[in-house]
């Protein structure tokens, strides 16, 4: 009971120093960075200037701590898993990284304490061991989970936001100009998208650049083979309105031909639930009085 009660002061102790990691306030040069983040693809500055630019000590400890619990390469993958996740303006990327720390010393606390009531000593390291590499791990898949929900949401509005831009470049716009009137019209992470690639462009980028920044920060396919499309549009100097309508076209049978794979899971997903759920109380109802008839008879 006592270590189960310590168990529980441990896991609230996590929680509160991760909020307080949180909500540390960035300083000036970051809230910068993050402002022109939404302009530009979005990378963090180096290790070195971002050291330099944490005000705190005590951020800047746990910054430097996070970063060392990383492994190879957790830096881009994180920069990449933020640009997926469409940079949250809470989720910068010093915070993921000095929540590293905190995870790991709370769940590596938690595991520890609660091993520690099932198997003791030997529970205790195994936990303890356990709960440092899930909280080492824990930024990245919140990351992870984060930029595939907004995937997902990117897919499913791709079909709309493709019907408008084929409206828009049949009524005589521009692709430049269909796409800001998507931007200003729609909501959702498709429509934030097109705004991002507008800004690029208005900053100087080429509109080939912009586009293929936008391919590198999605994983939806489809998005790909569009921004492809269009790019070679652009190369070979193509008219973009029969390629926007084919695409609008595949993309509704797309969708169409998902819907329908949605529903013929249906019955599967609904296996278990049935067997383990509706059949015990049916076989109850059923064969419940012929058993109380039976051990009756023979009792």
């Amino acid at each position: 009971m006592t270590a189960l009660i310590v168990a529980l002061a441990c896991l609230f102790l996590a929680v509160g120093l991760s909020a307080t990691a949180v909500l540390i306030p960035p300083p000036r040069r970051e809230r910068v960075l993050k402002t022109l983040a939404k302009y530009t693809r979005g990378d963090a500055p180096d290790k070195d200037e971002q050291d330099d630019s944490t005000e705190s000590a005590v951020s800047r400890l746990l910054y430097r701590i996070g970063t060392m619990l990383g492994p190879p390469g957790d830096r881009e993958r994180l920069v990449r898993g933020l640009d997926r996740a469409g940079n949250p303006p809470g989720w910068p990327l010093t915070k993921v990284i000095r929540m590293r720390p905190l995870s790991a010393a709370g769940l590596a606390m938690f595991c520890s304490a609660l091993g520690d009531t099932w198997k003791g000593d030997p529970g205790s390291v195994i936990g303890a061991i356990g709960g440092f590499v899930g909280g080492c791990l824990l930024p990245q898949l919140l990351v992870n989970n984060a930029g595939t929900k907004r995937q997902e949401l990117v897919q499913r509005s791709l079909p709309d936001v493709m019907d408008a831009l084929v409206i828009g470049v049949e009524a005589g716009l521009g692709l430049d100009s269909a796409m800001d009137q998507v931007a200003r019209t729609m909501r959702g992470p498709m429509a934030d998208e097109m705004h991002r690639v507008l800004q690029e462009m208005r900053l100087g980028v080429s509109r080939t650049e912009a586009l293929r920044s936008l391919s590198g920060r999605t994983t939806v396919r489809d998005l790909k083979r569009l921004v492809t499309a269009l790019v070679q549009a652009g190369d070979l100097g193509i008219s973009v309105a029969p390629i926007l309508r084919e695409h609008a076209q595949d993309q509704r049978v797309r969708r169409r031909q998902r819907a329908e794979e949605q529903a013929q899971k249906i019955p599967v997903k609904l296996l278990f639930p049935v067997l383990f759920c509706m059949f015990p109380a049916i076989f109850v109802i059923i064969i419940g009085p012929a058993v109380l008839e039976l051990s009756g008879a023979f009792g």
